[in-house]
């Protein structure tokens, strides 16, 4: 079941789900806005080998209130919200239609695991022809919160767990690479 405004409000004045900051234009009929923070990570260009799923990925780190996002570019970056879901509580990221009719996709994987706490990080791809100058503070993607049958028996505490900033791949800490974290 998809909440609702009125259920996102309750959720949220009983302690169970927290969304800091929060400003009361960012709920929506049935999804919470998000806004776009400083932190950006980028590939770092000067590297010319080949990213692996078993070696750390390097990244170039930028701080910025405004960030040009070439054409045909990727980008990672973060939310200015910090949040907390509850065990029976899982999330969807889903970009905001009118920066996709920009010709920017977003991205977070979809999908916020029950129990998950932190920044969210966005993947961003600008898939126009014309760069993307994106601004810190300005809503970027919305979170659809679902109500699950159950409280989640294992819920999330993996490898992004209490984030903060854009955070790089950390595929290379994967159980398949003789790790035992998830």
């Amino acid at each position: 079941m998809i909440l609702s405004d009125k259920a996102i409000k309750q959720y949220m004045s009983e302690g169970k789900l927290k969304i800091s900051p929060l400003e009361d234009n960012q709920i929506q009929p049935a999804s919470v806005d998000l806004k776009l923070g400083r932190h950006y990570l980028r590939l770092n260009e000067n590297y010319f080998g080949t990213m692996t799923m078993t070696d750390e990925i390097e990244y170039a780190q930028i701080e910025a209130d405004e960030i040009i996002i070439p054409s045909n570019s990727f980008l990672l970056a973060t939310t200015m919200e910090y949040i907390k879901l509850p065990n029976n509580l899982t999330a969807f990221v889903e970009g905001r239609s009118s920066v996709g009719r920009m010709g920017l996709f977003i991205q977070n994987a979809g999908w916020v695991d029950p129990g998950f706490e932190g920044e969210i990080t966005l993947e961003l791809y600008n898939a126009n022809r014309l760069p993307i100058k994106l601004e810190a503070g300005r809503r970027i993607c919305q979170l659809v919160f679902a109500a699950m049958d159950d409280e989640a028996e294992n819920p999330y505490c993996g490898k992004y767990q209490k984030q903060r900033k854009a955070t790089g791949s950390r595929i290379f800490q994967d159980t398949e690479n003789g790790r035992k974290d998830k």
